[in-house]
């Protein structure tokens, strides 16, 4: 248990009898359900982020995705897909 570090935290009675309860179902800790519930919410705080930056991109692109999509420029050097979807 080295890696840990003991933190003190106040919550509401309300929601310590939830925690409790939860944790009485689970057959676990406060400190598991705690954790497990820290990671949760860093991971969906990563996603929020991630699908951000990527409509950020949509959106940056979609000039150049348009005029593309509408037979902008075409680039000598791609190679074109022939027939069967083979290069």
């Amino acid at each position: 248990m080295s890696d840990f570090r003991k933190v003190m935290i106040s919550v509401p009675d309300s929601l310590l009898r939830e925690v409790d309860a939860a944790v009485t179902k689970q057959s676990g800790s406060r400190s598991e359900l705690i954790r497990t519930a820290l990671r949760m919410y860093l991971d969906e705080i990563r996603r929020r982020k991630m699908r951000e930056a990527l409509k950020d991109g949509y959106v940056e692109m979609a000039a150049l995705n348009l005029q593309l999509a509408e037979g902008g420029p075409v680039f000598e050097d791609t190679p074109r897909v022939a027939e069967g979807g083979r290069k």
